[in-house]
């Protein structure tokens, strides 16, 4: 009979601070700025790139930092059906994949937007949006896609082999998890590249392995896998 895994110290929250920048240091700075100023950014920021550029990452991490300072934050992602209304209330917006909105979605965005840059009451509110194209090129109506592009704009890069393992080795010892060379060379060698998949593999082995009581190797990898 399998053991069942507590879900204590396996997954981590994205943070600012656990963010590996490698070239794409300019976008983690501005992102830390407008995070921890007491102020909110008076113009939009847009972050694109291809999948596993840090996208999501980078927006959970500031959606983190704001709550931490008790701030309320409306957030936005393709997977949310029947949006809510603008709350006067949020002190940021956050939109996520919006390469992928539908029109309703799109709707929604427009209204947030254009109420947190000149809200009923209090000083404009910072919005952050991410998709995996630069805004000229996104499928989405005139007057949003033009918004997206209106303020900092950055093209995330996706990080090298080397810059990679650094960032599982990082996350592993985050979460208390030996992996040996050779683990993280079939891991880079078998699976998809991009980080999002890499973590999330890191988190399916971080759970299997409590399950089964074992370490990380790669013929526990072999036995999960047949497991699925």
């Amino acid at each position: 009979m399998k053991q069942l895994a507590l879900d204590i110290g396996l997954a981590t929250v994205p943070t600012l601070a656990s963010f590996f920048a490698g070239p794409n240091e300019a976008a983690l700075s501005h992102l830390s700025l407008w995070s921890t100023s007491t102020i909110r950014s008076p113009v939009p920021t847009y972050l694109w790139g291809e999948s596993g550029c840090g996208k999501t990452h980078l927006l959970s991490a500031v959606n983190e930092a704001l709550r931490e300072q008790g701030l309320q934050v409306g957030c936005l992602d393709a997977n949310m059906h029947n949006p809510p209304s603008f709350e006067e209330a949020w002190s940021a917006v956050l939109m996520d994949d919006v390469h992928l909105y539908n029109l309703e979605q799109q709707h929604a965005a427009f209204n947030w937007f254009v109420n947190a840059l000149t809200p009923a009451t209090g000083s404009p509110r910072w919005v952050l949006a991410a998709g995996a194209l630069p805004p000229a090129d996104l499928k989405l109506r005139d007057d949003l896609r033009t918004r997206l592009g209106w303020g900092h704009v950055y093209a995330l890069q996706v990080l090298s082999e080397s810059e990679r393992r650094s960032v599982l080795r990082q996350e592993a010892d985050a979460r208390g998890v030996f992996l040996s060379d050779e683990v993280m060379a079939f891991m880079l060698s078998r699976f998809s590249r991009d980080l999002g998949s890499l973590m999330q593999l890191l988190d399916n082995l971080d759970h299997y392995a409590l399950q089964t009581q074992r370490a990380i190797t790669i013929p526990l990898i072999k036995l999960m896998l047949e497991s699925e």
